[in-house]
């Protein structure tokens, strides 16, 4: 059986005993439509986005986060003692000059919208005229763009998948010249993903209707739920679960009354530390689902079909496969009532 603790132990005795292959420098890597060039591994780096905090604290690089930012929610359990020290700029968007002011010589973004051409922190050319290089998650630039007709977090023109998550583990891993550490984390994430599906019976039984809830500006208002293209959407064919939202953007913002119409099964509520609307309480939520004239008749509530997960997981980022994990073991539970 593959908990998660027991895979992280894992890789970390099989990093204890790898003679790593060395990366070649200068290294050239392209990243969201950019060629950046490394002279030698990044030493200083300040992260713009949970995901790449953590993503380098699973590859054993906390010495080399200077700073970080834009956080959802505290770090999950095998990576709290490594980043027990981190510095925060901010927990959202930090400004240009207080990133510059850590000195990096690299930027890594979960976001395009933080560091792209219209970017919230900076753009890459302000970093690059000071030197510095700059990285976007690439499941954020990847089959993606923002049009009129999206919301903020953009549309896909193809399905989100782990390989664009495993693409980004492989590239850093070789930027920061521990390639072996990459791989070990790329077969743990395919391990734990593989033991999820078989534990839901992904194959065997009639597909769950699901939507997935991120947040709302007003409780009463249209939420903010996951469209097919984006990581909810790979979750659900992964666990053989029919998403009713059908959608390329990736929250789009839709009518309780089309989600009641559509009757679905399970509910999956995002949890977060942070309080920017109403929604993003949990308890809120709950409270809603139950009490409104529209939602309490949803099947999944009147039956108690919801699951809580981190927000962080609902987002592109190795945390999807901790989604998975749990949806996977709510559905064993809903089977067995």
């Amino acid at each position: 059986m593959f908990t998660k603790k027991a895979l992280v132990i894992s890789v970390l005795m099989t990093f204890a005993h790898v003679t790593f292959a060395s990366s070649t420098f200068p290294l050239s890597l392209e990243n969201c439509g950019i060629k950046q060039t490394f002279s030698a591994p990044p030493k200083h780096v300040v992260t713009v986005g949970q995901h790449e905090t953590e993503l380098l604290l699973a590859l054993g690089l906390e010495k080399t986060i200077g700073a970080t930012s834009v956080w959802f929610e505290k770090l999950p359990a095998p990576l709290a003692e490594a980043g027990k020290n981190l510095k925060k700029l901010a927990d959202n968007s930090p400004s240009f000059e207080a990133v510059v002011a850590q000195k990096p010589d690299l930027v890594l973004a979960q976001y395009y919208w933080h560091i792209g051409p219209q970017g919230e922190v900076g753009t890459r050319e302000q970093f690059a005229s000071l030197g510095i290089n700059t990285w976007i998650s690439p499941a954020d630039c990847t089959n993606k763009g923002v049009t009129e007709n999206s919301n903020a977090d953009g549309a896909r023109s193809a399905p989100f998948s782990m390989a664009e998550i495993e693409r980004e583990v492989s590239d850093l891993a070789t930027i920061f010249d521990v390639a072996e550490r990459g791989k070990q984390l790329n077969t743990t994430l395919t391990k734990r993903i593989a033991h999820a599906q078989q534990q839901a019976g992904a194959n065997s039984r009639a597909p769950l209707k699901v939507v997935f809830w991120f947040s709302s500006s007003r409780l009463n208002g249209d939420p903010w739920v996951a469209g097919d293209y984006g990581a909810p959407g790979w979750i659900s064919r992964t666990l053989g679960l029919q998403n009713i939202i059908d959608s390329h953007d990736e929250w789009p913002a839709v009518t309780w009354e089309h989600i009641a119409q559509a009757q679905p099964d399970v509910i999956v509520i995002a949890d977060m530390a942070r309080r920017l609307y109403p929604a993003d309480d949990v308890a809120a939520k709950k409270a809603f689902l139950l009490s409104d004239p529209v939602t309490k008749n949803i099947p999944a509530v009147k039956n108690n079909r919801i699951i809580v997960v981190p927000a962080m997981s609902l987002n592109p980022s190795l945390r999807t496969v901790d989604a998975v994990e749990k949806i996977s073991q709510q559905l064993v539970l809903f089977q067995a009532r």
